[in-house]
């Protein structure tokens, strides 16, 4: 056996365990191992142990990385380990291009001459068919349908791609369009929590689930004690493929919840009071876990709600022990009696039940939360960790209009501020504050009870003193799950949501990731026209610049009854204490307490809405075809045939060749892009409508799609020549190399023409210099999307120079071989005088890659003066360290794939 100072590994680490309503297996006896511990492991570090345990029976890691996780204390330092991944799962956004890239990969394989089916996932993978639904019509019994309709239309070829993706590979499973989100489905039926495995030479082993998914919203799952987090595609066909997938854990922080919420108070307003006080504290790529008092006053569903909004307060998980509320939301939601059995026999045996009488774990630190504290709230308007309380909301939009850009302002002057616009047809005048979008959409709140429940009441009460929605404003409801409407229906509050316009218009992610659809006539001219700055309200998690809609530059994120609340009021600048929403039929005031709901007859509501019934019925036939499913022509075969003519699947170039890995030395580096703080996924590919007169727009219009067939950004990720001239190409992207214009442009000298960020990279690649970017800190927030990371590959990026990076989009950058660089403690762009005109020549990278050496930088300025300072390659693991050496993970994946072959295969580097 193995020993250190506190821990004792048994050479026999299994035990026999009775599985309700099946043969006996075996366990691991995690408690046994966790015995010698002077104070408690955390409960997700208690899943890793006992991951890395089975990799140590199995003898594919060493008992010294059990030992250190076992013998893990607040003062431990960081440790990198692998994990077995039990499942992935995939949203259509980021599964088309991972699995063209698998289709790309076994067309490669077979030109050298290998079996192209040896590219195959060696886990199961499910795919829900969930990014792809966009409002084309709102308010209106047809609306449904109609958006369904289009949405098979505009994707036949992407939707065809699946149906042959999934007789091509045998692990993969897909759900049609139309179940719901994908983590509302992975919460509601798919997750199993524990399951038994088979471990070559030991039989049927009962061991807790560690799923990874290809969202970064993944860790809504941990509102159940499931152990899972969002990757990028890069790292989701790796792991799928067979590659370690290594974490780094830096530490674990504890948030003690005391108290209970206050009526009036929602999840939506604990989450995002909780984002703002995380993002405070400092939480960015830690494990964070909630324990305390008061985590048996909430459910389930408000759990989830908080775990989903992990990537927003930067944490790689937000995690919540199994207890009983755990089991008890799987008997409500309709698992097998025997599963939940075996997942509480199991829990409890091994240490991953926690008892309210259970000694709090040892964290690396701790944030005390009061419950109690929590109030009605929005957060924006432009990010999700500003929080504004609903009481300040008037005053906070009002000084935002005026506050520098740089602040997270609009920039407006005082001339400016008066601004408004009459538009023929609509009830009134727009001004500044105006919402031309309000939306109940999102994983995030669509899942939860308790707010939707809230939102169909407040929707009943404004009717009753028949309230109505000005017609500027562009309502919606896309819930997560097909449950929201039965429970709704059932409890007479779908009418009152439709006679508002908040009628369903399909199950999916719609404005939350920018697929609003058009506004009203006039409503977008006028906007632009009068520089208003319009609003959206929806109930989702990120609200980031240009994100929602492009007649929204501020956005705010709120809770489902809050959003019908500010869509009655059409406009963000109110006073909900003093100024009415608006005048009922006698003439008198309506006030937002008027209407509010009753939380005791909304707590009754919300809990006798979850039944098992309700679920099964929901979830009947999930991976069963509908008529337009099944209405689908499709390719059959291993390999894909591709269509040179498609502007929608075209064939990954990532395979086409394989390079020699990093070099030592990287020299006369060009930047494309300098960025300040906060630079988001969605600045570096944006998710929404795609305008014509961009270059993404000229390119589709050359190839002769007209405007209306255009779709949105995600749909079209299976064209690698779009993506790349979408890259860089936000329409609010600032760029600060060319102050005071917005989008994607840029300039390579301080006196040369701006010109698009497409442009200048190309001319770079003609001359054969590399390209780079220069950034502030907190690079890369936002969603876990890889085509952030393959973009920049186009675009010729070899070195990405930040004060930080977000985990998920880190690990994108090396798996497609680009160098994470951050500047030393303390330094940034400014504190070194760069200006982003400069040459750049980087040093000693393999060093850094032997031994953790500094980079050398040395910046020389167009008038020759030269800046040298050493910067830090943000690597995690060994494996990354291999990943950029080897030239990214489609080069790792090649090799590995042609290492069969009795010859290495011409053209493929060694």
């Amino acid at each position: 056996m193995i020993m250190d100072e506190r821990i004792v590994i048994p050479d026999a680490l299994l035990r026999n365990f009775d599985i309700p309503g099946q043969s006996p297996g075996r366990m691991i006896c995690l408690a046994e191992l966790m015995g010698a511990r002077a104070a408690p492991l955390p409960y997700a570090l208690r899943v890793v142990a006992e991951n890395l345990a089975r990799q140590t029976l199995a003898g594919t890691a060493g008992a010294e990385l059990l030992g250190a996780v076992l013998g893990w204390t607040p003062e431990s330092g960081e440790i990198a380990v692998p994990l077995k991944v039990s499942r992935l799962m995939l949203p259509d956004s980021s599964g088309l291009p991972m699995l063209m890239d698998l289709a790309a990969a076994r067309d490669r394989v077979a030109e050298l001459g290998g079996d192209p089916q040896t590219i195959e996932p060696k886990l199961p993978v499910t795919l829900v068919i969930d990014h792809s639904l966009s409002v084309d019509r709102a308010g209106h019994p047809s609306a449904r349908q109609f958006n369904i309709e289009a949405e098979y239309r505009r994707n036949r070829e992407r939707y065809s791609f699946f149906k042959w993706a999934e007789q091509a590979f045998e692990s993969l499973r897909v759900v049609p369009p139309g179940a719901g989100i994908i983590h509302q489905v992975h919460l509601e039926r798919l997750a199993r929590l524990v399951d038994v495995h088979d471990m070559p030479g030991e039989g049927p082993v009962v061991a807790p689930e560690f799923v990874l998914g290809c969202d970064s919203h993944t860790t809504m799952v941990n509102g159940i004690g499931l152990l899972a987090w969002g990757v990028g595609g890069i790292d989701g066909e790796a792991v799928a493929l067979g590659e370690d997938y290594v974490v780094r854990i830096p530490r674990v922080v504890g948030v003690r919840l005391d108290g209970r919420m206050p009526a009036g108070a929602t999840a939506t307003d604990l989450v995002l009071t909780l984002t703002e006080r995380l993002r405070q504290f400092g939480v960015v790529g830690d494990f964070v876990e909630f324990y305390g008092p008061g985590l048996a006053t909430l459910s389930v569903p408000d759990r989830a709600t908080i775990a989903n909004m992990a990537p927003e307060y930067g944490a790689t998980v937000g995690y919540f022990p199994i207890d009983a509320q755990t089991i008890h939301y799987l008997r409500t939601s309709g698992r097998d009696d025997a599963h939940v059995a075996m997942v509480e026999a199991y829990a409890r045996a091994a240490g991953l039940f926690a008892e309210s009488q259970s000694p709090d774990p040892a964290y690396s630190a701790v944030l005390t939360f009061d419950l109690e504290q929590v109030s009605p709230c929005v957060a924006g308007p432009k990010r999700p960790q500003d929080r504004v309380p609903l009481n300040r909301l008037k005053d906070s939009f009002l000084a935002d209009l005026t506050k520098p850009v740089s602040a997270r302002g609009f920039g407006l002057v005082p001339d400016e501020l008066e601004a408004s616009a009459d538009v023929p047809g609509l009830d009134g005048p727009l001004r500044h504050g105006a919402i031309t979008i309000a939306a109940i959409t999102s994983c995030t709140n669509t899942s939860n009870p308790s707010v939707m429940i809230g939102a169909g009441l407040l929707a009943r009460n404004a009717r009753a003193r028949g309230l109505r929605v000005p017609n500027w404003v562009k309502t919606s409801m896309a819930p997560g799950s097909r449950l929201v409407e039965d429970y709704l229906d059932n409890e007479g509050l779908l009418t009152p949501l439709e006679e508002l316009g908040f009628g369903i218009v399909g199950f999916g992610c719609t404005t939350c990731s920018g697929k609003s659809g058009a506004v009203g006539e006039g409503i977008a001219e006028a906007v632009a026209d009068h520089g208003l700055v319009a609003a959206a309200v929806l109930s989702g998690n990120r609200n980031f610049e240009g994100r929602i809609h492009k007649t929204c530059r501020a956005a705010y994120l709120a809770s489902p009854p809050l959003v019908v609340a500010l869509a009655l009021a059409g406009r963000v600048d109110i006073d909900f204490e003093a100024e009415p929403l608006g005048h009922d039929e006698d003439g008198e005031p309506v006030f937002l307490r008027d209407i509010w709901p009753d939380p005791h007859e909304q707590a009754r509501l919300a809990a006798q809405s979850q039944k098992p019934a309700q679920f099964t019925r929901s979830y009947a036939g999930l991976f069963n075809s509908t008529g337009l499913w099944e209405d689908l022509e499709t390719a059959t075969g291993p390999r894909f045939a591709w269509d040179p003519a498609s502007t929608y699947i075209c064939r990954p170039p990532f395979f086409e060749t394989v390079g020699e890995g990093v070099p030592d030395v990287i020299d006369g580096a060009r930047v494309l892009v300098r960025a300040g703080d906060s630079l988001t996924t969605d600045h570096v590919t944006p998710s929404g409508e795609i305008l014509p007169a961009s270059l993404a727009g000229q390119y589709l219009l050359e190839a002769g799609v007209p405007p209306e067939a255009f779709n949105a950004v995600t749909q079209r990720r299976g064209n690698h020549e779009f993506m790349a001239r979408v890259t860089f190409a936000n329409q609010r992207m600032r760029n600060l190399l060319v102050p005071g214009q917005e989008g994607g442009f840029t300039r390579l000298t301080p006196d040369s023409e701006v010109v698009t960020i497409h442009s200048a990279a190309m001319a770079l690649r003609d001359a054969g210099q590399p390209a780079m970017v220069l950034a502030g800190v907190d690079y890369g927030m936002g969603s876990s999307r890889d085509w952030a990371a393959k973009g920049p590959l186009l675009l010729g990026v070899k070195v990405i120079l930040a004060g930080g990076f977000e985990r998920i989009h880190r690990a994108n950058l090396i798996g497609m071989g680009i160098l994470p660089l951050v500047f030393a403690s303390g330094e940034n762009p400014e504190s070194h005088g760069l200006s982003g005109f400069e040459t750049f020549r980087f040093e000693d990278i393999h060093g850094a890659l032997a031994s953790g050496a500094p980079v050398a930088v040395t910046a020389t300025a167009p008038d020759g003066v030269a800046r040298r300072f050493s910067t830090m390659l943000d690597v995690s693991s060994d494996h990354e360290r291999m990943l950029l050496r080897k030239g990214g993970i489609f080069a790792a994946i090649l090799r590995d794939a042609l290492s069969a072959l009795p010859e290495p295969g011409a053209g493929v580097a060694p």
